[in-house]
């Protein structure tokens, strides 16, 4: 018996057409699919922080971090899609994502308000060190629309870096 039009296609390996060298499409969708892991970790952990928030600056800390949390979401797709669009693939789980992330978890029963603010913006600098490097591996290759997409993020992470540093200035 042979398969059907839908059987040949559904067993079809995923091919998007792309000008970049096999090894530049390779390089360039492993390291966006470990970023996606990364931000995927930095977006749950911060609405992990503005869930358990508490303490007297309450609802500055929990609005913040959600709107640092619906930042960093939106890059998720942005980052999944051109990992696609160049012809690799991404992200297919959480346990991929618990696999490649290099962002860590926080799975303390308590965390103070201070030290929730704190790790974030470590890892908020983590986090452009990490675009940094996907930047200059896409510079590489030449691969100018994912640095592109990347100097924006670089930007935004830097901001929540300095929000989150200017929000805890002197608590310590």
């Amino acid at each position: 018996m042979s398969p059907t039009q839908a059987e040949k296609t559904r067993l079809a390996p995923l091919k998007t057409p792309s000008d970049l060298p096999t090894n530049a499409i390779t390089d360039i969708s492993a390291a966006l699919t470990a970023l996606l892991a990364d931000v995927f970790a930095l977006y749950l952990k911060t609405k992990n922080f503005h869930w358990h928030m508490s303490g007297p600056h309450f609802r500055d800390y929990h609005l913040l971090l959600d709107e640092q949390a619906e930042q960093i979401f939106s890059m998720t797709d942005d980052i999944a899609e051109r990992a696609r669009k160049i012809g690799g693939t991404t992200l297919r789980s959480v346990g991929q994502i618990a696999r490649q992330q290099r962002i860590s978890d926080n799975d303390a029963d308590f965390v103070t308000p201070e030290d929730m603010l704190s790790e974030l913006r470590e890892d908020n600098a983590q986090l452009v060190s990490l675009l940094r490097e996907v930047h200059d591996l896409c510079d590489e290759h030449n691969d100018v629309a994912s640095a592109s997409l990347i100097e924006n993020w670089i930007d935004e992470a830097e901001r929540r870096t300095w929000f989150l540093f200017e929000t805890t200035r002197g608590q310590k």
